[in-house]
């Protein structure tokens, strides 16, 4: 974000990526041990790679253990232990101002005006097609991506209320805090500390945001996601509006999960179920540039009324 007087003493913006690595590592060195000795005590167990198949029992249990574990050893614990070498507060290093009403349901406008934009471009990254001597590795791309959406339709199976909740803080709350203080809070802050033009840096955390997920076949629309979330934070200069938008995004994936299960919609059938007229996307990227830059503006105003006051 803005430099201070005070940020002039912080580390090297180079030696914060190097530190934020290695928390990382040993985070996930940690969440093993942490997932082990929490299955030993689930199931008399460390592990059993049954565990990971799908149609073991303990599958989603297993899953949801490793994946809250991994959120906060992986990008929680890092982007705290980082404000804390810097010997501050996570609140203030990271800059969660008091959230707005006003901006809230601002952004969650923008967020409902851009779905469209997002469904085309999770379409337009299905259709990837790698050239021929690169069959290899496409067919390994998309069984990762069987994978992966192997786990995502068990884990968003909800047979009632109380999963359904579950999965809100799971999917919801948990990436939503954790992700956005690794991914905009630590590493576009420390890469805006790099490069003289912001843009970069928002754009570069986004492609790391979407390239740790490995998820080949919906890189497209998680970097434009990143990338929106950039600019929130770096407009707004409060973590907690990118938050609360990553939340939205992923609260409306659980939520609609949930209404199609409770119309005896199969999941599998997701990618149908959202269609749109050609205009319909047109609409969708003017409506949401127009919000992305009233609240560039309604933000830079706010900015300019704070210094006349002397804020």
């Amino acid at each position: 974000m803005n430099l201070t007087e005070s940020e002039r003493a912080e580390k090297s913006p180079y030696l914060q990526l190097l530190s934020l690595g290695i928390y990382a590592i040993a985070g996930v060195v940690i969440t093993l041990i942490l997932s082990m000795l929490a299955f030993y005590f689930m199931y008399g167990e460390f592990m059993n790679y049954k565990w990971l198949e799908a149609d073991n029992p303990n599958f989603v249990t297993v899953n949801r253990v490793l994946i809250s574990l991994q959120q906060m050893g992986l990008f929680l614990v890092p982007a705290l232990f980082l404000a804390l070498g810097e010997g501050k507060k996570a609140t203030d290093f990271y800059d969660f101002r008091t959230p707005k009403v006003t901006l809230l349901l601002l952004i969650t406008g923008l967020m409902a005006v851009s779905m469209p934009l997002m469904e085309f471009s999770m379409q337009l990254n299905q259709k990837m097609v790698l050239p021929e001597f690169l069959k290899s590795i496409e067919e390994w791309m998309k069984s990762k991506e069987d994978g992966a959406m192997v786990t995502t339709e068990a884990l968003l199976k909800m047979d009632h209320i109380g999963i359904y909740l579950i999965n809100i803080v799971l999917i919801g709350i948990l990436p939503a805090v954790c992700e956005e203080l690794m991914f905009r809070g630590a590493i576009q802050r420390s890469l805006g500390r790099i490069f003289s033009n912001p843009h970069v840096a928002i754009w570069l955390s986004a492609f790391v945001f979407s390239a740790i997920h490995v998820q080949f076949y919906g890189f497209l629309p998680r970097f434009l996601l990143g990338a929106g979330f950039g600019y929130i934070y770096f407009w707004t200069r409060s973590l907690w509006y990118s938050i609360f938008a990553h939340f939205l995004n992923n609260a409306y994936a659980v939520t609609a999960a949930w209404y199609m299960q409770k119309n005896n919609i199969p999941l599998s059938d997701s990618d149908k179920t959202a269609h749109f007229q050609w205009y319909g996307y047109i609409i969708s990227v003017v409506l949401t540039v127009l919000l992305f830059n009233f609240l560039k503006n309604k933000t830079l105003k706010a900015d300019e009324e704070q210094l006349d006051k002397g804020i």
